[in-house]
C-alpha cells in the first residue's frame, strides 16, 4: 500500500467522481482506476460503488476513508515538523471544539492566531465531545478541548477553566422567576432539555445528582445546541448548561440564567492531545495560545461562569 494510493482514494471520495478526482490530481483516469483496483485487491474488499452518476463509498470504504485521512494528516504533520522552526512556527493545526465551548473560544482564538502566528493555518472542527475524542485518538485532530470526566487517561491534558453550569430557561417562564439561584432539586423538578447520556454535560449532571441522592427525570434529549436553543425559546423546558453557548440570547434578554446550588455543578475544561503522536511546533504554539486566550476571556468577563485553572 502506497501513500499515493491513499491520496487518490481520498480525492475520489471527496469529489465523488473518478473523472473529477483525476482532473484535480492531474492524473490520467485509467491510471487512477488502476491504482484504486490495486488498493481494493490488496485490502480484499470493495471500497467504492461505481455508477454513471459517480461513486459512493461502501461500508468498508467509509471505514478506510477515516483511516486514510488520519494517515495522510500525520504524514503532512511530520513533514511540517521537520521544516518548521520554533521561532516562526508554520503549517496547519486542527483543533476540535465542543459545540458548547466554541461560542466562547472559537472567534477570539482565531483572531489571536492571525495576530501572533500568521504563518499557522488554524482549522477548527466543531463536534460532539465523543466524536472529538475518537478523532483525536486516530490522529485526525492535533488538539481538542474536552471535559475531564476521569476517562481521559489516554491523552495528555492541560486544565483550562472550571465552568459553572446554570439553570437556563426562557425569560418569561415563571419557574424560579426573581430568584438569584435554584437548588439542584428544584432544577431537576422541571422538564429539562439535555444532551444524550454519552455527550457533553449530561454525564456530569447525572453524576452530581446521584451523589446528592437525586435523579434526573423528565428529560427531552437534544444533541444539537442550535436545536436545543430553539426548544428553550419555544418554552418546551429548561436546561442545565454553561452560559457560553447561549450568551447571545442572554444578552438579548430572550433567555435567563440562574445559578444552581445545594449542590452546584461545574465541569473542568481541558486541552488534550495524543500521547502517541508528537505535536508539531505549530501545534505546540497553538496549545499555548489556547491557554492564554482562555485565561484572558475569564479575566475580562467574556466567558461567563468560567474560572481559569
Amino acid at each position: 500500500m502506497e501513500l499515493r494510493q491513499l491520496r487518490y482514494f481520498v480525492a475520489i471520495v471527496d469529489h465523488g467522481s473518478l473523472s473529477r478526482a483525476a482532473l484535480i490530481l492531474h492524473v490520467a483516469q485509467p491510471a487512477l482506476t488502476q491504482q484504486l483496483r490495486q488498493l481494493e485487491e490488496e485490502l480484499g474488499v470493495q471500497l467504492l460503488h461505481r455508477s454513471a452518476q459517480g461513486v459512493l463509498s461502501t461500508d468498508a470504504g467509509k471505514v478506510f476513508y477515516e483511516h486514510a485521512q488520519a494517515i495522510l494528516k500525520q504524514v503532512a504533520d511530520a513533514r511540517s515538523a521537520v521544516a518548521q522552526s520554533a521561532e516562526r512556527p508554520s503549517g496547519a493545526v486542527t483543533l476540535g471544539l465542543p459545540h458548547s465551548i466554541s461560542g466562547a473560544l472559537a472567534l477570539p482564538l482565531l483572531t489571536a492566531t492571525r495576530a501572533q502566528y500568521p504563518e499557522i493555518t488554524l482549522q477548527l472542527t466543531e463536534e460532539l465531545t465523543g466524536n472529538l475524542g475518537d478523532q483525536l485518538k486516530s490522529g485526525r485532530l492535533n488538539l481538542a478541548v474536552l471535559f475531564d470526566d476521569g476517562q481521559l487517561g489516554q491523552f495528555a491534558t492541560t486544565p483550562l477553566v472550571e465552568e459553572e453550569l446554570r439553570f437556563i430557561c426562557r425569560t418569561d417562564r415563571p419557574y424560579g422567576e426573581g430568584e438569584q439561584s435554584l437548588t439542584l432539586q428544584q432544577a431537576l423538578a422541571t422538564t429539562l432539555i439535555l444532551p444524550g447520556l454519552q455527550h457533553g454535560v449530561r454525564p456530569r449532571i447525572e453524576s452530581v445528582a446521584r451523589a446528592a441522592g437525586l435523579t434526573v427525570g423528565n428529560v427531552i434529549e437534544i444533541n444539537s445546541i442550535a436545536i436545543l436553543k430553539s426548544a428553550l425559546l419555544a418554552d418546551m423546558g429548561a436546561t442545565l448548561l454553561p452560559s457560553a453557548p447561549v450568551l447571545d440570547e442572554l444578552q438579548r434578554g430572550t433567555l435567563r440564567a440562574q445559578r444552581i446550588d445545594q449542590p452546584s455543578i461545574s465541569r473542568t475544561v481541558v486541552l488534550c492531545y495524543s500521547r502517541n503522536i508528537p505535536l508539531t511546533n505549530a501545534a505546540t504554539a497553538i496549545s499555548r495560545l489556547v491557554r492564554q486566550v482562555s485565561e484572558r476571556l475569564c479575566v475580562d468577563g467574556l466567558w461567563p461562569g468560567a474560572t481559569p485553572i
